[in-house]
């Protein structure tokens, strides 16, 4: 028996700082989602007690905008059913047609028993059955021709149906033609860094500190990678604009590896900055779903779709092993960017793309987002709370979204003496260091706590404790 759709989730930007009344500004947000087609006709909203929940209103706030925007006729409503957008208020501007890199070693046999290892989301609480509806359909149910190869760009009823997802909870400005579909993040940007080189590029900017091996895809590719510092507000523009990058590596609503927001200053300069240098930003959005203590924040694509490419993936928000991911970039990158996908491997499987299409439809992402941000919520204040307790002198960083904390340690200490201090008590940790081109940066480390079983993080925590205390 067919569940019910699960409650659909919804980009909305409060803030609390303006003297605009909370109702009107609920108001405003819907109607230029409605105007500029991100909410298209027929799109179906949260009902006014999930969207109270999820913005931290009261419901009676939500019910009047609600009220206003159906006596505009910009919704419609009937007893029984949900709440939809009418059609005919899409405005017409909418339309649009390091060192040499280490070998590779295969992992450890052994698993340690309190593993803060970065990037590790739960998998055992992967949607089997309802993924497994949604592969048993498509089996069931396509034509032929999805057995044959498929399309480089990836099949268009998951790129219609992403786009959609992207643009109402990201606030995106997706369109399935500036779509295409890769093997995770990794393959993504590498594809795009690809026709950066073919069209003359030659280096590529990225935050420090970040993934080594993004560094060593970028190498790799040809290009030259220029390294900007992170503060607490993200990316520093003034020091990237003493470069001469041609494109920039960013993950500005939740920065890695150190949990940074992107200030709303800083957002503007480096749309500002790609603009005037005719530069590209590369966006990760790699966590970006996971958010606790804070409003949801915007994609950068979403502000300007001609400068910056959104590099997303369904690693963490379901399993590393299904390998979905996609880059959403401007219209005249598509024809190049679907050969050099041609070139590389023909294209990704049809199959899980149409499979991840029916389970997007379906609401069954939603779903299980909705379930993981409880999840991953209470191990986060698990692991707070155990460092309060364990280390109570340490400052932490990065907890109001994501699946890691950044945690500071003393001056002068030996970040690779602490983790193998730790490994030798089954805790398995990482220094900050090891994502980190400056080598005069304070200590620290970064603990994940996506995969870790509840029931292991105070114990953990306190075994790491006492070796941090010892080697102060």
């Amino acid at each position: 028996m067919d569940r019910p759709p699960a409650a659909p989730e919804l980009l909305i930007r409060i803030d609390r700082g303006l003297d605009a009344p909370l109702r009107s500004q609920v108001e405003r947000e819907l109607r230029g989602a409605i105007r500029s087609g991100r909410l298209p006709a027929g799109a179906e909203l949260p009902s006014t007690r999930a969207l109270a929940s999820d913005l931290g209103l009261s419901r009676g706030i939500v019910v009047e905008a609600y009220e206003q925007l159906l006596a505009e006729g910009y919704l419609t409503a009937r007893r029984g059913s949900a709440t939809t957008v009418a059609a005919g208020h899409v405005s017409d501007e909418r339309v649009t047609v390091e060192p040499v890199a280490k070998p590779i070693t295969e992992p450890k046999v052994a698993v340690p028993r309190y593993d803060f290892r970065l990037g590790r989301p739960d998998t055992s609480t992967f949607p089997r059955r309802a993924w497994h509806r949604s592969l048993r359909k498509v089996l069931l149910t396509a034509s032929t021709e999805v057995l044959g190869y498929p399309n480089p760009r990836g099949a268009l009823p998951l790129r219609t149906a992403l786009a959609t997802y992207l643009n109402r909870v990201r606030g995106t400005s997706a369109h399935p033609d500036r779509m295409v579909m890769c093997n995770g993040f990794t393959q993504g940007f590498r594809l795009f860094c690809t026709v950066l080189k073919q069209r003359d590029a030659r280096i590529v900017a990225t935050e420090d500190p970040s993934h080594a091996e993004q560094r060593e895809t970028i190498r790799a590719i040809g290009l030259k990678v220029v390294t900007v510092p992170v503060d607490e507000k993200g990316i520093v523009v003034e020091r990237l604009e003493r470069t001469e990058a041609n494109a920039v590596l960013v993950t500005p609503a939740h920065q890695f590896p150190t949990g940074s927001v992107l200030a709303p200053e800083r957002r503007a300069a480096l749309l500002e900055w790609a603009a005037r240098r005719q530069a590209f930003v590369i966006e990760d959005d790699y966590d970006a779903e996971f958010r606790y203590d804070r409003e949801p924040i915007g994609s950068l694509q979403g502000v300007a779709p001609d400068r910056v490419v959104y590099v997303g993936s369904a690693s963490k928000t379901l399993a590393p092993a299904l390998r979905l991911g996609w880059l959403v970039a401007p219209a005249d990158f598509m024809n190049e960017l679907a050969r050099a996908k041609q070139m590389e491997d023909r294209g990704s499987p049809s199959v899980e793309q149409l499979a991840f299409a029916d389970f997007l439809e379906r609401g069954e992402l939603d779903r299980h987002l909705r379930r993981m941000r409880l999840i991953y919520r209470q191990r986060r204040d698990r692991l707070t709370a155990a460092l309060r307790t364990h280390l109570p002198k340490r400052r932490v960083f990065g907890i109001a979204a994501g699946l890691h904390l950044m945690l500071e340690l003393p001056p002068g200490a030996d970040e690779k003496a602490i983790a193998a201090a730790a490994e030798e008590l089954s805790v398995s940790v990482e220094g900050i260091a090891a994502y980190r081109v400056r080598t005069n940066a304070p200590p620290a480390l970064i603990l994940g706590y996506g995969g870790l079983r509840d029931s292991a993080i105070a114990e953990g925590i306190k075994r790491l404790a006492s070796v941090i205390e010892r080697r102060r």
